[in-house]
């Protein structure tokens, strides 16, 4: 088992067509076993893009699926440079999401002038896991604030809370939604953060944009 474990994790890339199978699992998942509802007061699901999103680490599993398809064809995601990055990268690749490499602890440079890039040539939204890849759990990391300064494109908090699910024992506590569960996808209210912020006012606005998150993110009772 050892042995195999090795040879597995030396595959830096598999097939793209490996994604096929897990990726229509996950729809069909969410067609049968779970009620999907979406909180969308703004609507910013239909607009033509140029937003950035904000997910929690721990709640990833199905965005690609609930995601309306026009949605996830004008998106693009950051996702971590390391091998696992690359898994996730060919996994919503097949959902028709872009990917852009890079991490607070990995090209996070690059990452962020990719997002500048493709969110002013192409209108395209980006979407973060401001809290990975390694957290802390619910505390994000400033670099999202740093492209909306830049881009003067807003930020949106988004969320998928599960009534009830399993929870990996993990830094983040990875959920699993159980059968039965009710899927919420949250688009909360739209954040605008000015150009040419200073590092205190750069903290300041992590921490708004923090809250908000955690306003719209809900935890099932254990």
């Amino acid at each position: 088992m050892g042995w195999f474990k090795d040879k597995f994790r030396q595959i830096k890339k598999f097939p793209r067509w490996i994604y096929w199978l897990p990726a229509r699992t996950l729809q069909l998942m969410c067609h049968t076993l779970y009620r999907i509802r979406i909180e969308d007061p703004d609507n910013l699901r239909f607009t033509p893009g140029g937003f950035i999103g904000l997910a929690w680490h721990n709640r990833l599993l199905y965005f690609p699926a609930i995601m309306p398809a026009a949605s996830r064809k004008r998106t693009a995601a950051v996702v971590s440079a390391s091998r696992d990055g690359q898994y996730i990268a060919d996994l919503i690749s097949m959902f028709g999401i872009r990917s852009l490499r890079g991490s607070s602890s990995r090209r996070g440079a690059n990452a962020l002038l990719d997002s500048v890039k493709v969110m002013r040539e192409e209108n395209l939204n980006v979407v973060f896991t401001p809290d990975g890849p390694r957290g802390p759990k619910y505390q994000m990391k400033p670099g999202p604030i740093m492209l909306a300064s830049l881009t003067g494109s807003p930020i949106c908090p988004l969320s998928i809370n599960a009534s009830k699910c399993w929870a990996a024992k993990s830094w983040d506590g990875f959920q699993i939604p159980k059968p039965g569960a009710t899927l919420t996808l949250v688009i909360g209210k739209p954040i605008y953060v000015h150009a040419g912020i200073s590092g205190e006012e750069l903290e300041k606005w992590r921490l708004k944009v923090e809250e908000a998150m955690n306003a719209i993110t809900v935890d099932p009772e254990p």
